[in-house]
């Protein structure tokens, strides 16, 4: 930046991509954020943030059609020993018709963010908003929680630059499950009940979903990491090895990233290719040009949801 002669600090950037971006400011080595923004967790941080208005963004703007509501759920983990905090999409006319009963997705964040980011960053509630009043989705309940932070009671503290969420898995399904279907009107069944996450939640998401089919019928990998040495035959528990017992368990398995990620996350097209060579179905989606951020995962998000509780 150059002060003028007034005293003002400005600069002028090139034009940023279209989208959603973090920023801050370096005064004197002082990390700071600009006083004049909203914050938004990310980077394991408040940072601020800017939308780069998208030509192609109409799916996650605020239009007029009825709208739903992101709630926040206090709960109490009796894996962690703590009181957490979830937030919960619930569709147009939810508290109108007290007779209607929902299917569920429960939509992990990545890795530096918080429970806040598919509302907050991603837009989900607007993209949600805009699909249902299309009639291109099921009303349903959407559940994010932090996956970054689940220790279970008694353990030690996580080494520096360690993730405390070796747990979280167990807060998904003795916690978190039940609190929703015990607080809100959900279809607790298998078929009405779906995972998904981004980066780290994709991770999460397929750990979870596919070592437990018997609870969700549907399991989403946005932007998710290779696996090292995936094999269709034994990673993830060997569920890939028979694809007729898989089969027997219907399951939506949905995978995408963006053209322009690293090989590490676009790869994970070849793990989809190697399990549908195994005789399992799987939807890839690739999402041209874009890299690991927020429009690629809009735009995932945007061609999952058509596809459940069909």
């Amino acid at each position: 930046m150059a002060k003028d002669g007034a005293g003002v600090w400005t600069v002028t950037i090139p034009p940023a991509v279209p989208g959603f971006h973090y920023y801050w400011f370096n005064v004197d080595g002082f990390t700071c954020n600009d006083p004049a923004t909203q914050s938004f967790f990310g980077y394991n941080k408040e940072c601020s943030g800017i939308e780069i208005p998208d030509a192609e963004g109409d799916f996650y703007a605020v239009r007029d059609v009825p709208h739903g509501e992101v709630r926040a759920r206090v709960y109490f983990s009796r894996v962690t020993g703590e009181w957490r905090r979830a937030l919960v999409y619930t569709p147009p006319g939810y508290d109108t018709h007290p007779e209607q009963r929902y299917p569920v997705l429960y939509l992990q964040h990545c890795a530096g963010e918080s429970e806040r980011g598919w509302t907050n960053q991603g837009r989900a509630q607007f993209i949600l908003d805009n699909l249902l009043a299309a009639g291109q989705i099921r009303p349903m309940l959407v559940v994010m929680e932090n996956g970054m932070v689940a220790q279970r009671v008694g353990a030690p503290a996580p080494t520096v630059g360690g993730r405390p969420n070796e747990a979280f898995a167990e807060v998904v399904l003795q916690d978190l499950i039940p609190m929703v279907d015990a607080t809100y009107r959900t279809r607790p069944d298998r078929k009405h009940r779906a995972i998904a996450g981004l980066s780290m939640g994709a991770g999460q998401a397929l750990q979870i979903g596919l070592a437990n089919r018997d609870r969700f019928g549907a399991i989403a990998s946005f932007s998710g990491v290779v696996p090292e040495g995936f094999d269709p035959a034994t990673s993830y528990g060997g569920v890939f090895r028979d694809p007729q017992a898989f089969a027997r368990q219907e399951t939506l398995l949905w995978m995408g990233a963006g053209t322009a990620e690293p090989p590490r996350i676009y790869g994970m097209k070849q793990v989809a290719e190697k399990i549908r060579g195994a005789g399992i179905p799987v939807v890839w989606l690739d999402v041209p040009g874009l890299t690991h951020e927020w429009q690629t995962w809009r735009r995932c998000l945007l061609d999952f949801a058509p596809r459940l509780f069909r």
